[in-house]
């Protein structure tokens, strides 16, 4: 059975994927730079409205490469330390070598972070592995490593065009961690997905782009006030989850 994660921008976004349907969200801020870690009173905010619904956060602290100082990983611990303590679901990594390989010393220190003690949460290397030089030699490290799942594009630009790579690396995988396909995925390529590639978890925005209602700005300033924005929208939510009954009107 199809396993629908929604990537979310706001807590209104999250609001729109429970209302889909969706069991579970990725978390994010600054979507148009691949994601960040989010607010940490937008994740409670949805904690609180989404009863019954997963939610993973990010944990990415700026963006650009994947290759993190001492002084980010440490936030990154922290990070992981509030959102646990929050009662978040899970948690989204990843970080890499300057060469490309997955850096496994952090990563690990990630992972005791999130798993150790009490309460353990679910770990997802995110799409830093888009950008690994070696994708199967990657899962084994992440394997090894003790994630529960990879996302990945299939090293492309979209799930779709990376269908060949996802498929080899869900044969390879074996069942030791799901392979999560993402970037890209809406209503119209989601079932081709699942079928050549064998996946059983999805990742997408279940987005639209709308422009927002204009608002008085300063010519002078540029807050990108009245630019277009995506946002998810539960009835793609529906369809991407296969959901036959009601979505929630309010």
């Amino acid at each position: 059975m199809r396993y629908m994660e929604i990537c979310c921008g706001s807590a209104a976004d999250a609001f729109e994927a429970w209302a889909g349907g969706a069991p579970r969200v990725e978390f994010c801020s600054a979507l148009e730079a691949g994601g960040l870690t989010p607010s940490p009173g937008a994740v409670l905010q949805t904690l609180g409205e989404c009863p019954g619904m997963d939610v993973n956060v990010l944990i990415r602290p700026r963006k650009g490469d994947f290759v993190y100082s001492p002084r980010e990983i440490s936030v990154m611990e922290k990070d992981i330390a509030f959102f646990r303590e929050a009662g978040v679901h899970g948690v989204v990594f990843g970080a890499l070598t300057p060469e490309g390989d997955v850096d496994r010393e952090t990563c690990a220190r990630l992972l005791k972070a999130a798993k150790d003690g009490d309460n353990p949460l679910s770990c997802t290397f995110h799409r830093a592995f888009d950008v690994c030089r070696e994708p199967f030699a990657a899962l084994g490290d992440i394997v090894s490593l003790g994630f529960d799942t990879i996302l990945t594009s299939g090293q492309a630009s979209s799930a779709e065009a990376g269908i060949s790579l996802l498929r080899d690396l869900i044969k390879a995988a074996a069942g030791r961690i799901v392979i999560m396909p993402g970037a890209g995925i809406n209503p119209a390529n989601i079932s081709r997905i699942e079928s050549l590639t064998g996946a059983r978890e999805f990742h997408s925005s279940a987005s639209l782009t709308e422009a927002p209602e204009p608002v008085i700005t300063n010519p002078a300033v540029d807050f990108e006030e009245n630019k277009p924005r995506r946002r998810t929208d539960r009835a793609i939510v529906a369809k991407l989850v296969g959901n036959q009954g009601d979505i929630l009107s309010a």
